[in-house]
């Protein structure tokens, strides 16, 4: 997992980093301007020769770097104009010695008769100057957006806000032209955005390669802010690893190697069998929506889980066995008159559930009926193993009981959409789900829960106020069903968990893993089908080659 530090934690760590560890600023600055560098470098297949470079440079820091990146742009023999709002004499410190340096080499090469300019420099500091530049229509082969970094609080105004503008009018060109020139590189982040903020404050750059520096910091990874960085690089440029751990990060981007670390911890041995890889009871389905139920049993099994039972209502068990695969096992629940769940049924689940190792309620199960509802609080308060909750089984439980809580020994994992979660929090308030890291953190650490909240960048909160960005996915899995293979595949890694690792085993790794890997086989699915033809059954089929993609060695039979 990477860490994601606010713009204060980051000022924090580059204090630290020159006052403690010896590190002159300037070399940081250096080190900056190295990576991004480098990041352009990789996107050209190491061949940055004959390309035009444009550098947009802010009076602060960020202009610095950029200052810098031209410099040794220059130095590989690449061109770049470099145009500062504002003038260099009224710039300070690291920045100011970048400025004047590219300052006097243009100006060495502006004298020079015997060598082609590699390098212009001109002071900007109004609207009608901004626009005498950009009237030629210059060809570009790069942008670098270093106008602003981690220090914006407003919206853009003014020749900042005309420079937004400019660059959005040439990327619609560019997009009327199939053409993919020029490439707009944003160090360290999209000029326009609140480092701290996921919500966009006002006119913003839109990046295709953004290379931020020794963390990421929220607007690189929440959404709709991240959606502006394009390809995302963080870059390490001297910062000891320790200092970052020092500022107390709670925010942090899970990885392949969290998920391939899970795997590993639970691959297949040489004497393992079905119920080493655990047991999954599924409580759901009704009459009317039997497929939700096969497809969150299905998914469990192609996840991994070594037996998978499906606990439904007896007027949908039919329905339910034949969408199901034929390795999943279906029983049937009473039910009253009224097609709603008896009071038998939960005595015949609390049988069901001495034999399971994990369970899940919820996908398709309707929550229309008070006793349906009696029922699912009946199921969590009584619960023995692990309990993954989702769609209609949050439903019964909305608003969320301030007493109902997790346990270690019994954990809870919810798994709602933003819809559900409204309900679990008792609003109809979009606005309450504004910041979604701090209600995802409440919530999970004042239920003492696992909180899987779903969307663009799924959110995994912690009982201990830890939340994880997902990075995997795409807009291709906002499909019907989606969620319900998503629970199968938490449900089916938590079965093998605590089948395989017992009293080693953790909650928290398994539901990130999980949702990790399902997003990756959404991901590897969209790229063979594109996201719009792409269905909930599609995820599940690709679980395997998600899977083996992390880790080759433990899926190949010995």
């Amino acid at each position: 997992m990477q860490p994601v530090i606010s713009a204060e934690q980051m000022r924090q760590v580059d204090r630290q980093t020159v006052e403690n560890y010896g590190m002159p600023s300037l070399t940081l600055m250096e080190s900056a301007a190295n990576a991004c560098f480098q990041a352009l470098s990789r996107r050209f297949g190491d061949d940055l020769t004959h390309k035009r470079v444009l550098v947009l440079c802010g009076p602060g820091n960020n202009g610095g770097d950029g200052a810098a990146l031209a410099r040794i742009l220059s130095n590989a023999g690449v061109h770049s104009d470099v145009v500062l709002f504002g003038s260099v004499k009224e710039t300070k410190g690291d920045a100011r010695t970048n400025f004047e340096a590219i300052q006097r080499l243009a100006g060495f090469h502006a004298g020079s008769k015997s060598a082609p300019q590699p390098v212009s420099f001109v002071e900007c500091d109004s609207v009608q100057g901004w626009e005498e530049i950009a009237r030629p229509r210059r060809t570009y082969d790069i942008v670098v957006d270093a106008l602003f970094g981690t220090g914006l609080v407003r919206p853009l105004q003014g020749i900042y806000l005309q420079v937004v503008e400019h660059l959005a009018l040439i990327r619609r060109a560019r997009e009327r032209a199939r053409e993919t020139k020029p490439l707009v590189l944003s160090v360290d982040l999209p000029s326009g955005l609140n480092a701290d903020l996921p919500e966009l404050i006002g006119e913003t750059i839109q990046a295709d390669l953004t290379v931020t520096f020794t963390a990421f910091k929220p607007a690189n990874v929440l959404p709709p802010a991240s959606f502006y960085c394009g390809e995302l690089v963080v870059a390490n440029i001297g910062s000891p690893a320790a200092l970052i751990e020092s500022v107390g990060p709670k925010l942090f981007v899970s990885d392949e190697d969290d998920a391939r670390d899970w795997l590993e911890s639970t691959r297949y041995t040489p004497d393992s069998y079905k119920t080493t890889h655990g047991h999954a009871l599924i409580i759901a389905g009704s009459k009317d929506y039997s497929g939700a139920a096969a497809l969150c049993g299905n998914a469990a099994a192609r996840a991994g889980a070594g037996l998978v039972t499906i606990a439904t209502p007896t007027s949908a068990q039919t329905s339910v066995a034949a969408r199901s695969m034929p390795e999943v096992m279906t029983t049937a629940l009473r039910e009253t008159d009224r097609g709603v769940v008896s009071d038998e049924a939960i005595d015949h689940v609390s049988l069901l559930a001495e034999k399971a190792t994990v369970m899940a309620v919820g996908p398709g199960l309707t929550a229309s009926d008070e006793r349906t509802r009696t029922f699912v609080q009946l199921l969590v308060n009584k619960r023995i193993t692990p309990l993954v909750i989702d769609a209609d089984g949050l439903n019964c439980l909305a608003p969320w009981p301030r007493e109902m809580k997790g346990t270690s020994e019994h954990p809870i994992i919810i798994t709602p959409h933003p819809g559900e979660m409204l309900r679990l929090l008792g609003s109809d308030d979009k606005a309450a789900l504004r910041d979604r890291v701090s209600v995802a953190r409440e919530f999970a650490t004042s239920r003492n829960l696992i909180l899987v909240l779903k969307g663009s960048r799924t959110l995994i909160a912690a009982p201990d106020g830890r939340v994880f960005v997902n990075p995997t996915g795409n807009a291709g899995l906002g499909t019907g069903g989606a969620g319900d293979t998503l629970t199968g595949v938490i449900t089916g890694f938590l079965a093998q968990a605590y089948g395989s690792l017992k009293e080693n085993a953790d909650a928290l790794s398994a539901t990130r893993a999980a949702v990790f890997v399902s997003s990756l086989a959404g991901d590897i699915a969209a790229r063979k089908l594109g996201m719009r033809g792409m269905v909930a059954s599609d995820v599940r089929e690709h679980l395997p080659q998600a899977i083996r993609s992390l880790d080759p060695e433990g899926e190949a039979p010995k």
